[in-house]
């Protein structure tokens, strides 16, 4: 450029800030995408584009077609609480002090220096963060946050669709009501909650007689009842997306935003949510990149990807997507964009006291193997929980047909405490049914020592906090809080 050129150039740019015109070259650099998190509560690889069987999912199915779908993506946790507390910061919620379900939610706990809840680091780079409830009259979101962290000031700033358009960039999530069905009085969501004419049909795909529940249940009509219940109410969930995608493109928003759909945590089941088991942990993860803005390298629409990944590693990758940095102490790691570090070898999650109950359980993955080591022995599938006794009808299914020695196989094992250590070959045994620390053979007896290695170093460096007991006041204000909610069954009480 010559001289002329440069004089020329910041004679313009003097003007632009004299008469407050934007300068077209700053504005092509500060304008940043949207993005919009869709999240599915208590869900697994059910959709159709996962090979979900008897469930109904065209419009994510469309969205993946669109996008990226990624296959193994994990949980830090498999319930709500600890889960959502480590993906809204990036961090492990066992080193955040924040892995028990429902805790710090009535006391003065702050999370550690440095560790912020992922909005209010957008917030802070001029994006407007909303958690929306409703799209117009139609309820789309619940405005869940179930955050183990209480006291850090507002997480978003609004819960209205309608502040979006005129408030970009943004950043805004929708908590989808499905698979979080009413367990109170049983009434199922996808029924009772998706108010579109003409749509109950398309949710209602799943009956207890086309329906093949996962061999480690009882083949029996609870089991399937309850089984399409839960793909009944993906379908459902499906329905509710349509309307909060249609309404993007409406308001002419998609071209301009990211769309990321994922679960929180695992199927809404008995052998799911709560156990550090694949269908726990493993979940759904879409994301549409919009046509106004170049994609990252690593994205390639219409493609199926298979990098092995943790749910915290969105929380980075949607700072990077922001255009802003990554602190180095957070535990995720960007997976799109310029600075996106090398793929895992591992992935890790934790299962520690959820209400009531108990139990303290450590998991790693790779691509093909999944080890568990359970340190609270004597616990498993059958120890109390008043929750689950309420929400899983086949729980005490299970437990009733175990004492009248009717339950066999796998389902009979389930029913048993859960061994010290569990060692699966996923790739082979999908179901997680086989128990291989036992094994004789050779890549078996690798796989142990090497992921008992990996779990222990882990454990170390990131200051897993799942070791230090809780005061019996704590869970006994949950044990009171359960027993009021939920009551506790005449086996137990009689114990």
């Amino acid at each position: 450029m010559n001289a002329y050129s440069v004089l020329k150039a910041l004679f313009w740019c003097s003007i632009c800030i004299l008469v407050h015109v934007p300068c077209s070259a700053s504005t092509a650099q500060s304008k940043r995408p949207n993005i919009l998190w869709i999240i599915g509560e208590n869900l697994s690889l059910d959709l159709g584009c996962y090979g979900g069987k008897q469930v109904a999912t065209p419009v994510l199915d469309e969205l993946a077609a669109q996008g990226v779908r990624y296959t193994h993506v994990f949980a830090t946790s498999p319930v709500c609480g600890p889960s959502r507390s480590a993906f809204m910061t990036g961090m492990y919620q066992t080193t955040t002090d924040t892995h028990h379900m429902r805790l710090h939610r009535t006391d003065a706990f702050r999370l550690p220096d440095g560790v912020r809840p992922i909005t209010h680091r957008l917030r802070d780079a001029g994006y407007f963060t909303a958690n929306i409830k409703s799209i117009g009259q139609h309820i789309v979101g619940t405005g869940k946050l179930d955050l183990n962290f209480v006291n850090e000031g507002p997480i978003f700033q609004s819960e209205a669709w309608d502040h979006l358009k005129s408030r970009q960039p943004f950043f805004a999530q929708v908590n989808l009501p499905e698979a979080e069905y009413d367990i109170y009085d049983r009434k199922s969501a996808e029924k009772e909650r998706v108010p579109w004419v003409g749509e109950q049909s398309h949710a209602q795909i799943a009956t207890p007689e086309n329906v093949t529940p996962p061999p480690y249940y009882p083949d029996h009509p609870v089991t399937r009842a309850e089984w399409a219940r839960y793909l009944n109410s993906v379908s459902g969930m499906d329905v509710r997306c349509r309307l909060i995608l249609e309404q993007l493109k409406t308001e002419g928003l998609a071209d301009d935003t990211v769309v990321v759909f994922f679960g929180d945590n695992g199927q809404l089941t008995a052998r799911g949510i709560h156990w550090c088991w694949d269908v726990g942990l493993n979940v759904p993860l879409i994301i549409r990149w919009p046509k106004n803005f170049p994609a990252p390298s690593q994205y390639r629409p219409g493609t199926v990807n298979d990098s092995l990944l943790s749910l915290i590693d969105l929380t980075a990758t949607t700072l990077q997507t922001a255009g802003l940095p990554i602190p180095n102490s957070m535990h995720g790691r960007a997976f799109l964009g310029s600075d996106s570090l090398r793929q895992r070898q591992y992935v890790f999650s934790a299962r520690d006291r959820i209400d009531e109950t108990q139990i303290r359980l450590r998991s790693v993955r790779d691509r093909r193997y999944h080890y568990i080591r359970n340190f609270t022995p004597g616990t498993g599938l059958a120890t109390l929980n008043r929750y689950r006794e309420k929400c899983f009808l086949v729980q005490p299914l299970m437990r009733q047909l175990f004492a009248e020695q009717k339950l066999s196989g796998t389902a009979a094992e389930l029913m048993q405490p859960i061994p010290e250590e569990l060692l699966y070959d996923v790739a082979n045994d999908p179901h997680e049914i086989h128990n291989l620390v036992s094994s004789p053979q050779p890549d078996h007896r690798e796989a142990l020592f090497r992921m008992r290695a990996a779990l222990e170093t882990w454990m170390v460096e990131t200051g897993d906090r799942g070791d230090i007991p809780e005061p019996a006041s704590v869970v006994a204000t949950f044990e009171k809080e359960m027993h009021d909610w939920f009551g506790t069954p005449a086996w137990y009480r009689t114990k």
